[in-house]
C-alpha cells in the first residue's frame, strides 16, 4: 500500500511537521507499506480554493494536479493537525476543499492532533464533523493527540522520557489499525458499488 501523510500546519519549522516526519518514518518501516508521500502545507502552501479549481485551469492544473495524483494513488492517510485557537488551520481546511475529484474517497485516515500544552481535542471533533462529507474520507475510530509536543518525538530513534515512549507506542498501535483499514477498504473501492459520478457530494 501507499500511505500519504498530510502536515496541516502552514508554519515553517512546525511541530506538526516534526510529528509528520516521525509518522512517515514509522510507516516506511512497515511491511505492508510500499511507499509514502508527505504533503507539508508549510513547504507547499496552496492558494485558497476558488470556483476556477472545478474548471479547466492552467493555474490549478499546475498547482494541484501533481498533488491530486499522489493522493489518488494513496490507500490511506494520516492527517496531522495542530490546534490553533481551538481550530484546525485554514490551510488544512482549504486542502479538503480542493480534494473534489475523489482523491480521498472511501479511504481510511488517522487523525493525529498536536498541542504545545494540554489541548488537541477540538481539531479531532472539527475534522470528524466537517471534512468528510464531500471527500468521502473515512476516519478510523482511533486518533492520537500529541500533547506537550515540544518534549516528544525529538529523537527519531529513541524515546527521551516515559511520556515519549507512551506516545510512540500509541502511534505505532494506531498506525497498525490504519493499515488494516487500508487493506479492508480496498475491497470497497474495487467492489463496483462506489459511484462518484452520480453521487459526487455527500448529504
Amino acid at each position: 500500500m501507499k500511505l500519504a501523510v498530510i502536515s496541516g500546519s502552514h508554519r515553517n519549522g512546525s511541530e506538526s511537521g516534526k510529528v509528520a516526519r516521525y509518522v512517515q518514518q514509522q510507516l516506511t518501516s512497515a511491511a505492508e507499506v510500499s511507499s509514502t508521500y508527505v504533503l507539508d502545507l508549510a513547504d507547499n502552501p496552496l492558494p485558497l480554493w476558488d470556483p476556477e479549481a472545478w474548471q479547466p485551469s492552467e493555474k490549478w492544473e499546475r498547482l494541484w494536479s501533481p498533488i491530486s495524483a499522489e493522493l489518488t494513488a494513496s490507500d490511506a492517510f494520516v492527517i496531522v493537525t495542530p490546534e490553533w485557537s481551538g481550530m484546525v488551520p485554514a490551510a488544512l481546511k482549504n486542502f479538503f476543499l480542493l480534494c473534489s475529484k475523489g482523491e480521498l474517497a472511501h479511504k481510511p485516515a488517522l487523525i493525529v492532533a498536536v498541542s504545545a500544552s494540554l489541548g488537541g481535542s477540538y481539531p479531532i471533533a472539527e475534522l470528524r464533523m466537517s471534512s468528510y462529507k464531500n471527500t468521502y474520507l473515512c476516519y478510523i475510530p482511533d486518533h492520537v493527540i500529541v500533547r506537550h509536543v515540544r518534549d516528544l518525538l525529538n529523537d527519531p530513534a529513541e524515546p527521551q522520557s516515559p511520556d515519549d515512549g507512551r506516545i510512540r507506542e500509541r502511534l505505532h498501535y494506531a498506525l497498525g489499525i490504519l493499515l488494516q483499514y487500508g487493506k479492508a477498504l480496498q475491497q470497497v473501492r474495487e467492489s463496483g458499488t462506489v459511484n462518484l459520478t452520480r453521487y459526487p457530494f455527500g448529504m
